[in-house]
């Protein structure tokens, strides 16, 4: 039977996405992002360059809340990558210290649903996150 393991949500403000990306350039945006994550960005241009980074920044933030760690413990900005699918709904991609994290938060014997949802009203850029513990045959039952 399936379960919510962890809740994350994050409230961005786009001002501040821009002012970091301003003042920091490429080491701001190099220490945060994951490569798909800017090409993604910047494909864009203008408010919907900050909006697409500012969505993401408040992912990583969500992510990191559901995780329970914070960007401690090993936990970086650029293990939780966001990547869409074909269809252009988000999905969290995890690395490092935040896919190792989930691995020891995952119930015995089930799998790790994430569910992502980003949603942007200049100035703002909201993301939510959802872990849920599935059994091995809701697993296959649910795939496409």
């Amino acid at each position: 039977m399936s379960r919510i393991i962890s809740l994350g949500t994050d409230l961005c403000d786009m001002r501040r996405i821009e002012a970091a990306i301003d003042r920091f350039g490429m080491r701001f945006l190099d220490r945060v992002f994951t490569t798909e994550e800017r090409a993604h960005a910047e494909r864009r241009n203008g408010a919907a360059r900050i909006g697409t980074y500012a969505k993401r920044w408040a992912a990583k933030e969500a992510c990191a809340k559901a995780l329970g760690t914070g960007f401690s413990g090993g936990v970086f900005h650029s293990d939780i990558g966001v990547r869409n699918r074909p269809g252009g709904a988000p999905m969290l991609v995890l690395t490092g210290g935040a896919a190792a994290h989930l691995d020891r938060m995952t119930p015995a014997g089930m799998t790790i649903d994430m569910q992502l949802s980003l949603t942007d009203e200049h100035p703002y850029a909201l993301a939510q996150v959802l872990f849920q513990a599935l059994s091995q045959d809701e697993r296959r039952a649910s795939a496409p």
